[in-house]
């Protein structure tokens, strides 16, 4: 196993806008809808979960080499077991136990250092309040989704009594061709620009050690998750923009600035709310949006606030997130 242990956890507020968007797919499915692609009710715009989103994220650090908490098919008691033993706990339930586990669990996984987890299903390992936090992605206009019909050109009919090769092919010969192959439907959204918005807190960084280069992967989680998470039903989706504002603080003082680069230094919604910092419109208003090119994107820098600085990603670039912040001075 991976032993990340990050010892200088981040000491800046950040937030995120994170611009995403399917072609010809559905980038959310509802369970209680027959799959369907979600839609707010009221208004008709395109939904994608936190949860899906966190998933595509787990996925990219799980393929960058880190160690995942939560994944499929696995049972997550196995894992916090295996921290009880490890951190020497055993199956005491001991407050410096339990804080002995939960530490050795945000050490070792990556998902728990950054997102959380509760841990106390089964050996307590307490829980984590992550320092990483993701809304539900919102399309920037409505969405219509589509039902398609589609032909499969096989079955999968359950033989009774079938107890060879011989007894399938002999079924088969038997059958009407019409009866090899069935019918079903497919919903997708031509193209939908969506919107998910993300926060990320110095304070508690602190109690899971999420460091600078934690910060890293997850921006680059950001751009590239679909990049490894392809599939049919979803079309094609895309990461295309990426604004990331920083915190440093204004005053004089070094340790009063370090206080509000923590802190922050203006409310989240004056940076992600489209029409602030960013602005998303379409270009020709009269005709429906089937690309990213018939959107126009801009970040107005002289409406960042003072002690913020912000970074503009379209591709990954890991020097630029060394050396790319913006302020409105420069």
């Amino acid at each position: 196993m991976t032993m990340t242990n990050p010892i200088d956890p981040i000491r800046n507020r950040y937030e995120f806008l994170l611009l995403l968007d399917v072609e010809n797919g559905n980038p959310n499915g509802d369970p209680d809808s027959g799959n369907a692609p979600r839609v707010d009710p009221e208004d008709g715009h395109g939904l994608i979960s936190d949860v899906a989103i966190k998933r595509r994220l787990r996925n990219y650090a799980q393929v960058a080499g880190e160690q995942i908490f939560i994944q499929h098919g696995t049972n997550l008691n196995r894992e916090i077991f295996r921290a009880k033993q490890e951190s020497g706990g055993g199956t005491s339930k001991k407050k410096a136990d339990v804080d002995a586990g939960r530490r050795w669990m945000c050490t070792n996984f990556y998902d728990v250092r950054t997102f959380g987890a509760v841990m106390s299903t089964g050996a307590n390992a307490g829980q984590v309040r992550g320092p990483v936090q993701v809304t539900f992605a919102r399309s920037v206009h409505p969405v219509f989704a589509i039902e398609a019909s589609i032909t499969r050109g096989a079955v999968a009919e359950d033989i009774k009594n079938a107890k060879t090769v011989e007894d399938f092919l002999k079924w088969e010969a038997e059958q009407d061709e019409d009866k090899l192959r069935t019918m079903g439907r497919k919903s997708l959204i031509p193209y939908g620009l969506f919107a998910a918005k993300g926060f990320v807190s110095a304070h508690l960084a602190a109690g899971t050690g999420f460091s600078e280069a934690d910060l890293k992967l997850l921006l680059e989680g950001l751009l590239n998750m679909y990049e490894h998470d392809r599939s049919a039903s979803k079309g094609q989706m895309s990461s295309r923009r990426l604004f990331v504002f920083r915190h440093v603080g204004t005053d004089s003082d070094a340790q009063q600035r370090a206080r509000q680069a923590m802190l922050g230094c203006t409310p989240a919604h004056k940076l992600l709310d489209l029409g602030q910092m960013v602005s998303v419109k379409l270009v020709d208003e009269s005709q429906p949006a089937r690309k990213f090119g018939d959107y126009s994107v801009q970040l107005d820098l002289s409406r960042l606030p003072a002690g913020v600085e912000v970074l503009d990603l379209d591709a990954w670039d890991a020097e630029k997130f060394g050396g790319g912040w913006q302020s409105r001075q420069g």
